[in-house]
């Protein structure tokens, strides 16, 4: 019954907040499909997913030296305290990396398309033993996964270092996607709420 309750009470308080937002649906919209079209460009077209590949090494690079800098002003910000050595010393190190990173965008993609290769097989392998040992409900979908996050990470290797032109802009694409057709759902969700009563 309190469970119930809890489900009814976090039900209307989701539909109150997407209430609020019911006026802005199409804004929500549109980024919805602005966000699909870029992210199937960058799958579409090869030389759209390398400049993306470069594009965001170059991105990643400059978020990561804004951060550096936030994050060392933050610590002088902050005054005396234990963690200031610490904040400061993160903040160098991220601009340290973010200048490396923008300074050689493509020797970073194939060093970060090495490590996601690495990543995806031994994430792949783990997932299909762990279902295998485990035998949870619907355990089957969690082997599937493995299998597939296991089978894309080798092909990324087997690919390597050619795959580091396209690895980076492929993710950042289906991400993209991903992305936008989210805002989508969330922008038709918004508009079926029912109008607040005058």
């Amino acid at each position: 019954m309190c469970s119930q309750i809890n489900e009814a009470v976090a039900v209307g308080s989701v539909e109150k907040e997407l209430g609020h937002l019911r006026s802005f649906w199409f804004c929500f919209l549109l980024m919805g499909i602005l966000l699909a079209v870029c992210g199937t460009v960058a799958l579409v077209f090869p030389a759209l997913t390398i400049l993306t590949s470069f594009a965001a090494m170059v991105i990643l690079g400059v978020s990561l030296i804004v951060a550096g800098l936030s994050t060392i002003i933050t610590s002088f910000w902050a005054g005396k305290w234990g963690g200031t050595l610490l904040q400061l010393l993160v903040g160098i190190l991220y601009i340290v990396a973010g200048m490396v990173i923008t300074d050689t965008p493509v020797r970073s993609a194939v060093a970060m398309t090495a490590f996601v290769a690495a990543f995806f097989i031994v994430v792949g392998a783990f997932r299909t033993l762990a279902a295998f040992t485990m035998r949870f409900p619907n355990w089957g979908w969690a082997v599937l996964n493995g299998v597939i996050t296991f089978l894309i990470g080798v092909t990324i290797y087997r690919h390597f270092p050619e795959s580091s032109l396209w690895v980076i802009g492929v993710l950042v694409g289906v991400e993209l996607l991903l992305n936008g057709w989210t805002w989508i759902m969330l922008a038709l969700a918004i508009r079926s709420v029912p109008a607040k009563p005058a």
